[in-house]
């Protein structure tokens, strides 16, 4: 097919061959399969933030990094360079996750290279070779269900460790792709692979990763609910999230799916010093301001 715009700059510094076929339109990004030599790759071109439906939420941007105190500055004003090194810092998010999980050893597909908002990337196929479908459009036995809900389970305690959060975790967002070893016979298994990251949040410095994470996992829930009634009563969140707190979290931890949430006393004293420290604070600098 003919080239878009925006994977032509691609073509002429000789990171693709040609494109193939368009492969999906989503709420932030096309993507499209494309030949790079003898590999068939798939590459991923970011809509322009007024183009796409996904909105850059306050939540998923909070304490991401940038280069420089100028960008950052800039990006506070909501200035004309602020909005443009925000979009960059959005879009490069993903980028920086995929590498950090890989390293990690958890599945998403291996990135090559990020060029102009455009993400080139291995193409996550089925047993046939074609592009592997989304969980939602699969069925499931209990058994496949169980098994891939506590392999998605671990992959998010793996995610966690590496102080990752995915944040938009669902059906829609998680490949079955098809492993073999490497004989080239259709063998193997259906494993899961996660995609979708530029909404990737820093699980310690993100004040709503507790709420992302828990929202991450009860969608695994729900989904293979379905398919196996009794994962509905599991609590796995929960119990991530409390064994993080706790640093008593690993990839080796063994989880048990229940939580027993601990009701403490609430020291008032020192909740009351808190608000009177911060008054002090505010009058403080009140009163500079005022001088």
């Amino acid at each position: 097919m003919k080239a878009p715009p925006r994977l032509q700059a691609l073509i002429e510094e000789g990171l693709i061959d040609t494109v193939v076929r368009q492969l999906m339109s989503g709420k932030e990004a096309m993507v499209f399969v494309v030949r790079c030599g003898d590999e068939t790759r798939c590459a991923k071109i970011y809509k322009e933030a007024n183009n796409r439906s996904f909105r850059q939420a306050v939540d998923y941007t909070e304490n991401r990094k940038v280069k420089n105190s100028r960008q950052a500055r800039a990006m506070a004003k909501g200035t004309k360079f602020g909005r443009e090194a925000q979009e960059a810092a959005w879009q490069s998010a993903e980028v920086d996750a995929l590498y950090r999980l890989a390293a990690a050893g958890v599945r998403v597909p291996q990135p090559y290279n990020f060029c102009d908002g455009v993400l080139l990337m291995e193409l996550v196929t089925d047993t046939h070779g074609d592009a592997a479908p989304r969980l939602n459009d699969v069925r499931f036995s209990p058994e496949q269900a169980r098994q891939h809900h506590a392999t998605l389970v671990a992959e998010v305690v793996r995610m966690l460790c590496a102080g990752v959060v995915h944040g938009d975790l669902s059906e829609f967002n998680i490949l079955l792709a098809h492993t073999d070893n490497g004989d080239g016979e259709v063998d193997g298994a259906d494993v899961p692979v996660i995609i979708d990251l530029p909404q990737a949040v820093d699980a310690a410095g993100n004040n709503h990763a507790p709420r992302m994470l828990l929202r991450d996992v009860a969608n695994l829930r729900d989904f293979f609910g379905q398919f196996a009634p009794e994962l509905r009563a599991t609590q796995y969140g929960p119990e991530i999230w409390s064994l993080y707190q706790s640093g008593l979290l690993s990839n080796d931890t063994r989880l048990t799916g229940r939580y027993t949430p601990t009701h403490a006393d609430v020291d008032l004293a020192s909740v009351m010093r808190e608000i009177d420290d911060a008054r002090d604070e505010d009058a403080a600098r009140r009163l500079r301001l005022a001088q």
